[in-house]
């Protein structure tokens, strides 16, 4: 497997080279290097499996899930190193692993100075993490006899068992070529809205996997006084952060089923109610000529050009750290103390299940608050069978109490994850906000790691711990922690 996932990256690569090759950017050589050494690696490894059986258990499939995600970050530093663009291996790790598990935060200074080809490395390593490395796999495993259900149950461990195919197989491929469709169009779509080709694709693939890697310094900020272009990012990071299942189901025409899904309503309404309480607060406290570029509209040009700005970077920044792209279009850690407290919190609740967001997930917060509130009934009545009901169908107590175990180690890594940053001598706003963003896979966060600053600023150790934070965060912490724990060693 590992063979299979390190022929895949050299691919990208070889596809990334002829970017280089293309646009003449200097950095040909040194990520077709990489490429060779990356798919070399990969074919090594390949050959000397040969002839062992190849039988996957739930045991090896978070194995392989968890050294995949090594293997390939390892390898993607390569490129960086190769063409030295980033020749610090600490740094282009870092780089490497926020690209795989789409956390979007960023050691590089200049963005706007690297070689295109490695901007466009860097949005692919997005893209293949975003549906999952894994998930890609394992549309080929039947040509090697290999049956992939442990591996998509081991990288899409959370609560949603919703399948678009019996076959594990077909499911991949399905979701695959929804989730390149899509990417299509958006990169079409912006092209039309005013970007050009090269910024059109790379956005395109950072929205979709809600990954948050712009091509520009000032991330989708440089595109202020062109709106059509953030409404269209903010449609996609909303379709990304949409479970992929119902994304398939509305263009199989069956809207009915998404309309009645609990979790989608969840999503859908808590973006509006959160939308129109941030272009509130923006709109009558912040000032946002200084947070926007203003357009001018018929009539009455300075109101009218003020509400709409402020309501468009209000939804635009809901939708970026809910679906934990991390795209920004101002920097929300200024609006107000109020706003800051709300951004912070998002950041702990995520979108939907089954979409390429991280976070806790919004279907997981669902279930533990109407649990909660069945505990008073339960209290009153504790003789009585009272299930917690979810899309009208009965929850499996194993799975509330999965949820609630889940929820529980989600902060107590996330604490950990602070104390360990401020014992490194970094103050308490960036602490805590390089633990949640980090954890939450959602990119900028607050205090000296704010949407204007980046993570170059933390020292070595800050930048791998971060990074093993990103790996439990994009895998939903079960993935990696078992394979710590000494149940899953001991035999049976």
């Amino acid at each position: 497997m590992m063979g299979i996932l390190l022929l895949f990256n050299g691919a990208f690569m070889l596809f990334s080279a002829l970017f280089s090759w293309y646009f003449k950017d200097g950095a040909f050589h040194g990520i077709l290097y990489a490429a060779i050494v990356t798919m070399f690696a990969g074919g090594l490894l390949q050959l000397s499996s040969m002839g062992f059986k190849k039988q996957i258990r739930k045991r090896e499939g978070y194995l392989v899930v968890t050294l995949g995600w090594v293997i390939m970050s390892l390898s993607g530093t390569l490129p960086y190193i190769f063409t030295g663009t980033i020749p610090s291996f600490t740094n282009a790790f870092f780089e490497t692993m926020s690209g795989y598990t789409t956390t979007g935060a960023t050691i590089i200074d200049n963005i706007e100075a690297m070689p295109r080809s490695i901007l466009f490395w860097r949005s692919t390593t997005h893209w293949i993490g975003g549906m999952g490395i894994i998930v890609l796999a394992i549309a080929i495993l039947p040509l090697l006899g290999i049956g992939g259900m442990q591996l998509f149950a081991a990288e899409s461990p959370g609560p949603s068992s919703d399948k678009l195919h019996p076959r594990i197989t077909d499911t991949a491929k399905r979701l695959w070529f929804l989730y390149f469709s899509l990417t299509l169009i958006e990169a079409v779509l912006l092209k039309f809205a005013g970007m050009g080709y090269f910024d059109a694709v790379n956005h395109a693939m950072s929205t979709l996997s809600t990954g948050g890697f712009s091509t520009k310094n000032a991330s989708i900020a440089y595109w202020n006084n062109q709106p059509l272009i953030q409404y269209i990012i903010t449609l996609f990071m909303f379709i990304a952060g949409t479970n992929f299942v119902l994304s398939y189901l509305v263009v199989k025409g069956k809207f009915s089923k998404v309309l009645h899904n609990e979790e989608f309503k969840y999503y859908f309404f808590s973006i509006i109610g959160l939308t129109l309480i941030t272009t509130f607060v923006v709109f009558n406290y912040a000032e946002v000529s200084k947070v926007a570029t203003e357009i001018q509209l018929i009539g009455h040009p300075m109101i009218l050009g003020e509400l709409e700005s402020s309501f468009r970077h209000a939804l635009f920044q809901i939708v970026a750290i809910l679906t934990t792209t991390g795209f920004v279009s101002a920097d929300f850690t200024i609006w107000s103390p109020f706003l800051t407290v709300v951004f912070f919190l998002l950041m702990f609740i995520g979108a939907s299940a089954g979409s390429t967001a991280g976070g806790v997930k919004i279907v997981r917060h669902i279930i533990m608050i109407k649990n909660g509130f069945l505990e008073f009934k339960r209290t009153i009545h504790p003789n009585g069978i009272i299930p917690v009901r979810y899309n009208g169908k009965t929850v499996v107590r194993g799975i509330v109490f999965n949820i609630m175990a889940f929820f529980i180690l989600y902060l107590i890594v996330f604490a950990a994850g602070a104390l360990v940053f401020s014992f490194l001598g970094i103050d308490f706003m960036t602490s805590i906000g390089a633990a949640a963003s980090s954890l939450g896979n959602v990119g900028p966060a607050f205090g000296n790691l704010s949407p204007v600053n980046n993570y170059s600023i933390l020292p070595p150790f800050g930048k791998w711990w971060s990074t093993f934070l990103m790996l439990l965060g994009r895998l939903e912490l079960f993935t990696v922690l078992i394979i710590f724990s000494p149940y899953f060693w001991k035999k049976t």
